[in-house]
């Protein structure tokens, strides 16, 4: 056995879940994603997904991608930079700035690959990344692939962003990446307070729209929108695989800014491009999301109702804002407990464990679509009350 394979086969944690039958990740669903799935034959409400908008299932959405696959075929065989750009690529890219209010887009093919692939073509190695603490993992990915100094603040803590900030050279590039709402606990940044921090030390900033785009703001334009300051925010990154019913990604910032990346960002030059279907289905989504603005109502509408029904049942849901959730369970093992007991009781629910947070912030996350109902709410904050009383959380 090589020194790799001794070294792996110490990895038996998952497998120790298993056993105890507590094991989460990899659950096969049956059908489409909607507020219901199909598992095994085992019917349950989905809690866990991203879908805010509900447009997986739609079948404009559907027939958009299905059109595409029959007029350009499953694939583009390349990379953007060479022969893998498609009209509806550049189409896409166009309605997108106009969305977030900026100059030019760039599509990628996941939205892991924008930031991994953007973040690192912003800094050299005189220059600065600063992050919340709390950031997602495709920004740590992205700021490790960077030659830049690195720097972290405390959660949502603008003190300690403007300590970090009075480290750096004036004449640096200071590059600040937040997401706009928090991906595990729901909460929003504090843009305005960032932006003021960024004109004073003269910075740069990126946003993450990923969980922003489809929920906040006009039309669902994000949270740099919702906040009123997207012309100050000099990137801002979405992705399709939520609100757009897709998969892939963008970053749209001005001319000066795209055009390097354009032709520097290195999962975007030496990744095939987004495929056909991908693209139009995502564009579809966008449209979609534009001419129906009472489906952004309807999330928050039924949003509104959870934060209220999981308040009331006395669950500790943290400073969320957003259609995410948190149902702190602080204790890993029984954070796998809640997940499976929950399953049982008919609710697809995720875990959120180390590394994701701390092991004391140990939560379940339990989202919103637009096309939940009420009572499907009430179902699930009953069958979440049984369990967590049931193992002595509430």
């Amino acid at each position: 056995m090589s020194v790799l394979h001794e070294r792996l086969a110490k990895y038996t944690l998952p497998q120790e879940f298993m056993a105890k039958g507590m094991y989460p990740y990899f659950r096969e669903i049956d059908g489409k994603q909607g507020t219901e799935v199909d598992m095994g034959g085992h019917q349950v409400l989905m809690f866990g997904s991203n879908a805010y908008t509900g447009l997986t299932g739609d079948e404009r959405v559907i027939e958009a991608g299905v059109k595409a696959m029959r007029q350009y075929g499953s694939g583009c065989a390349g990379s953007r930079f060479l022969n893998g750009t498609l009209d509806i690529h550049v189409q896409l890219e166009k309605e997108l700035a106009e969305f977030v209010g900026k100059d030019e887009a760039l599509c990628f093919a996941t939205g892991f690959t924008v930031n991994s692939g953007v973040i690192p073509q912003l800094v050299t190695r005189s220059d600065y990344i600063i992050c919340d603490d709390r950031d997602h993992a495709s920004i740590v990915d992205g700021r490790r692939l960077s030659f830049g100094t690195y720097f972290k603040y405390k959660h949502n803590d603008m003190e300690d962003l403007e300590r970090q900030l009075q480290k750096c050279r004036p004449d640096a590039v200071k590059l600040i990446v937040v997401d706009g709402v928090f991906s595990m606990e729901g909460d929003l940044a504090p843009l305005p307070k960032i932006v003021e921090l960024k004109k004073k030390y003269g910075a740069t900033l990126m946003v993450d729209e990923a969980h922003g785009i489809g929920v906040f703001g006009r039309q669902g334009r994000g949270v740099c929108d919702h906040f009123g300051v997207s012309d100050d925010v000099d990137l801002i990154m979405g992705t399709f695989s939520k609100s757009l019913a897709s998969i892939g990604g963008f970053i749209a910032a001005d001319k000066t800014i795209i055009n390097w990346l354009r032709h520097t960002a290195r999962t975007y030059i030496f990744s095939a491009s987004s495929t056909p279907a991908a693209t139009a289905a995502a564009r579809e989504a966008l449209h979609i999301l534009q001419q129906e603005p009472e489906r952004i109502e309807a999330l928050w509408n039924v949003t509104n109702y959870a934060l209220k029904r999981f308040k009331e049942e006395g669950f500790e849901i943290g400073d969320t804002e957003s259609p995410i959730i948190p149902l702190y369970v602080r204790d890993v093992e029984k954070t796998f407990h809640v997940t499976a007991l929950a399953f049982k009781e008919g609710v697809f629910i995720n875990p959120v464990i180390p590394p994701a947070c701390e092991a004391h912030d140990t939560l379940v996350r339990f989202a919103l679509m637009a096309t939940h109902t009420k009572e499907q709410v009430d179902r699930g904050v009953a069958a979440l009350k049984k369990v967590f009383k049931e193992l002595d959380i509430l």
